[in-house]
């Protein structure tokens, strides 16, 4: 009896009657892996949303037939993708697509998806969670294990009072769902079904949150008290300044309410009452770079310790261990991004650019901008893609005359200036110049380009991966080696078996290639 095709994932060693490796299962092999390298990094990079060469219909198309495609054909690395630094929207889609399709997966398969779905749910955010489970109801995926594992997820949020005020909509479709109970009565449960269901039936509730939400309707002082996305909503009804409710908020504004509310008030050019200020010394370094790229050239100088703060949190066990380091950052016209994405690529640019000067050995990095900026805080969209020339002046030796040991590029791979040197550049190189790969190249690529389902690369012999934050760069660089081709589909399987043990904190389970 045949397995299931999700099952045939191909051996690490096929080896013919002989003892000999079959040249075609080798091959099949490798086909196999690029599929899932090819998939891995289109997870890591792909939203569905707009990019500067391509609008989100041809995103989201794009995407979904590469979800459709490593989910039928390599189902436990489609799972155990979900161990990878993937971003949450690919993330959330794995999930349901593993829930919606249960059926087609064996009992072994079940538990470890099991495990995996259950790992990764506990990092996403609460809003997508709630969201997540709201498209299982609406597609009727409506069985015993959709329902524990939404139950489970529950039981662990350490605050369903604070849900039930913050996230209302999505926690009444779960309870629903669920058939979560909610006895009369007292106790918190109680509390917050008489909240969601029955509202207006108790006169105050014992839940802090709860009672602020039923004071808020008639009382400004209660206002302060909810979460600031829920606050807003009855400062505007009570016609209250937005001034004087920013002052009484501050205190429970999340660091991100916070940045996101500086950054409104420098983009409208507000005067008045200050925001309240976010702590940028401990702003993850992507989003502080993008930030820093929102505002004038005049404002950004005094950031620059908290990029580099942010960079050697980043780089934290990894910092000075990488050798002599020389980047190629991309700042052409297209890292301006798109109206979704506005200068994400720019930023992620600009976050590597710091990153890499904390992991190459002190006074070893040497960045350098496609339009030749020296000032990597002065950086702005603008220009072609002269990516060849830069590789040029990158492979040149440093001051103490020695190559690089990394030279690592950061760009969408749109070399046009002229176009396909960049690539012809690095072939010559490994060929003629360094045969023996003194000098490690990586193409470190933010944008996913769609019509060739995966990020588009420069040269056959360079590794690329997909990245959307700077600060999986070091993980990335270790998934990039198995796409030039050295290593085999085993040390790839078992790089992924790693993963999903250290992320389930479970050993000895079936591998990704059984």
């Amino acid at each position: 009896m045949n397995a299931p095709k999700s099952e045939r994932a191909p051996s690490p060693v096929p080896v013919g009657a002989d003892g000999t490796v079959r040249t075609e299962d080798r091959v099949a092999d490798l086909v196999a892996a690029e599929d899932v390298l090819l998939f891995v990094n289109a997870a890591i990079t792909a939203t569905g949303q707009r990019e500067f060469r391509s609008g989100a219909a041809e995103q989201q198309l794009s995407l979904d037939f590469l979800h459709t495609y490593v989910r039928v054909n390599y189902r436990r690395v489609y799972a155990a993708s979900l161990a990878l630094d993937i971003n949450h929207h690919n993330a959330a889609l794995i999930v349901r697509r593993l829930l919606e399709t249960a059926g087609e997966a064996s009992p072994g398969e079940l538990r470890a998806e099991g495990r995996l779905i259950a790992a990764r749910l506990a990092l996403l955010p609460p809003p997508r969670v709630y969201r997540l489970f709201g498209e299982l109801r609406r597609g009727k995926v409506n069985n015993r294990r959709t329902r524990a594992i939404m139950r489970d997820w529950l039981a662990a949020r350490p605050d369903l009072g604070h849900d039930a005020v913050k996230y209302r909509a999505g926690l009444k479709t779960v309870a629903r769902h669920i058939h979560l109970p909610c006895p009369e009565g007292g106790g918190p449960l109680a509390e917050v079904g008489a909240f969601l269901f029955r509202p207006g039936r108790l006169p105050r509730y014992e839940h802090g949150l709860l009672d602020a939400w039923r004071r808020a309707h008639y009382e400004q002082g209660a206002v302060a008290e909810l979460p600031f996305s829920v606050a807003e909503g009855f400062a505007a009804k009570h016609g209250m300044k937005r001034e004087v409710f920013l002052k009484r908020a501050a205190p429970g504004m999340t660091r991100l309410e916070r940045l996101r509310t500086q950054e409104r008030r420098a983009a409208a050019g507000r005067h008045g009452a200050p925001a309240p200020k976010a702590d940028l010394t401990v702003m993850p370094l992507t989003r502080l770079a993008l930030y820093v790229l929102s505002l004038g050239f005049e404002q950004r100088a005094e950031l620059t310790g908290a990029l580099r703060a942010a960079a050697r949190r980043a780089a934290g066990g990894h910092a000075g261990s990488w050798g002599r380091v020389h980047a190629v950052l991309d700042d052409s016209f297209s890292s301006s991004g798109s109206g979704q994405k506005r200068r994400r690529p720019l930023a992620v640019a600009l976050a590597c650019h710091h990153l890499l000067e904390v992991l190459a050995a002190p006074g070893a990095y040497r960045g350098l901008w496609t339009s030749g900026a020296g000032d990597a805080l002065l950086v702005r969209p603008w220009g072609p893609t002269p990516l060849g020339m830069r590789i040029l002046d990158a492979l040149e030796p440093g001051a103490d005359g020695a190559a690089p040991d990394r030279l690592v590029i950061v760009s969408d791979g749109w070399d046009n200036a002229p176009e396909g040197l960049a690539g012809e550049v690095l072939r010559v190189w490994r060929a003629r110049l360094d045969p023996a790969r003194r000098t490690a190249v990586v193409h470190v690529n933010p944008v996913y380009d769609a019509e060739g389902f995966a990020v588009r690369g420069l040269a056959a012999g360079v590794a690329t991966a997909g990245i959307r934050d700077a600060e999986d760069l070091p993980a990335l660089v270790e998934i990039a080696r198995f796409a030039e081709g050295r290593t085999g589909t085993a040390e790839l399987y078992a790089y992924l078996d790693r993963r999903v043990a250290r992320f389930t904190g479970a050993g000895g389970e079936e591998g990704v290639a059984a």
